[in-house]
């Protein structure tokens, strides 16, 4: 009997990554414009075109939308979505069905048009859902509005405050300030953070993601068929995945300042990688809000609880420090197109490669996680250079 060979330990390889060609403010484009451009590029990073491709895979439109856009005819479809993080699960769907036999080449898109408004349609939480009738009615209504209370508890209960926050985003403004791409790239002080606009307490404007339009594309195969490739020398593994889910009410969450999500999610990718945290040379979290990365830090098990804040304030994750944590500025000052998590991903893959804006010198293993929607869903993965497989 003939065993499939398994997903993770560095079988399924990244051999294509690329955004568009700009982000920012690109109102000529369409949201399928900003996924065909995306998905054109990495092919090309990849050495390969459309023609090879038989998975494809996104989040928001139908991946049906995007495949027949670009005259792709698919044996494999997947439309999974739960919110910004839906592209970590895709990579880890993608990575079973190439494992499987199930399809040979997957390309997975994003694009979005978050500024602009192009060929989007209008973000509509139903009256009549879960959310519609439990906590729209008293004014949860957008992300900023309904992490409120959360953090709070996560403040109160590890004795943090608001500095916290502020440190979260100026650690990452400054490695958006050595990233030419990064919308923000003023720098920033705790000062300047804390006394920005207030959105909703305890986020002021600098602790929420910016808004802009742009795209990015991974393209997947299996590592066996990568070395026959032109980018096979350049090509990325992945070593581990997880995945998990809670309540699509944030009021339902198992602990208000935990995510239990990310502690199952990020288990099982540790598990699955065969790799512990000490091993890991680079981190991404998915920061739409500042609290995000501390949340992470603690629930991924890099820190014990309540030392997210004390970790960051140290430098840990900073130009300098062990752990060099969302290396492009992140969702706060690089970008953030309403799902930020195929960006995330994409940093990940130029740092692995060598080829990031701010570049950490030897990163052989990049830790990436998810978020989905406003605390429901969680996505990990561990990628890693040829040397880790």
């Amino acid at each position: 009997m003939t065993h499939m060979p398994t997903m993770h330990a560095g079988n399924i390889a990244i051999v294509g990554a690329s955004e568009t060609t700009e982000i920012g403010s690109l109102p000529q484009m369409s949201m399928l414009d900003l996924h065909a451009e995306a998905a054109l590029n990495a092919l090309r990073d990849a050495g390969l075109s459309v023609a090879d491709v038989d998975g494809v895979a996104t989040a928001g439109p139908l991946a049906m939308e995007v495949s027949h856009h670009l005259g792709i005819t698919p044996r494999w479809l997947d439309g999974t979505m739960v919110g910004g993080g839906s592209f970590m699960l895709l990579v880890r769907h993608a990575a079973a069905a190439i494992a499987s036999g199930a399809a040979r080449t997957v390309l997975i898109t994003h694009g979005e048009s978050g500024r602009s408004r192009v060929g989007m349609n209008p973000w509509v939480r139903a009256p009549e859902s879960f959310v519609g009738q439990f906590e729209m009615p008293y004014g949860a209504q957008m992300p900023y509005s309904t992490f409120t209370l959360p953090v709070m508890r996560f403040l109160h209960e590890r004795g943090m405050d608001r500095e916290d926050l502020a440190r979260v985003v100026v650690a990452q403004r400054q490695w958006a300030v050595k990233n030419p791409r990064a919308l923000k790239r003023d720098p920033l002080t705790i000062e300047d953070a804390l006394s920005s606009a207030l959105v909703a307490y305890p986020f002021t404007k600098d602790m929420c993601c910016v808004v802009t339009d742009g795209g990015g594309a991974l393209v997947l195969t299996s590592a066996e068929r990568a070395r026959d490739l032109p980018a096979g020398g350049r090509a990325i593994f992945l070593l581990g995945s997880g995945e998990s889910a809670e309540a699509p009410l944030v009021s339902q969450m198992e602990e208000a300042g935990s995510f239990h999500a990310f502690r199952r999610s990020s288990t099982e990718a540790f598990e699955t990688a065969g790799v512990g945290h000490a091993d890991i040379d680079h981190l991404m979290i998915y920061d739409a809000f500042a609290h995000l990365p501390l949340y992470g830090l603690e629930d991924l098990g890099f820190v014990g609880r309540g030392e997210s804040g004390a970790f960051i304030a140290e430098g840990h994750t900073g130009l300098d420090g062990a752990l060099p944590m969302n290396t492009n500025g992140g969702g706060l000052s690089y970008t953030h197109t309403g799902m930020y998590g195929m960006f995330a991903i994409l940093e990940a893959v130029r740092q692995l490669r060598g080829e990031a804006a701010a570049q950490v010198p030897g990163v052989k293993t990049s830790f990436v996680q998810g978020v989905g929607l406003f605390f429901a869903a969680s996505a990990s993965l561990v990628l890693g250079t040829a040397d880790t497989v």
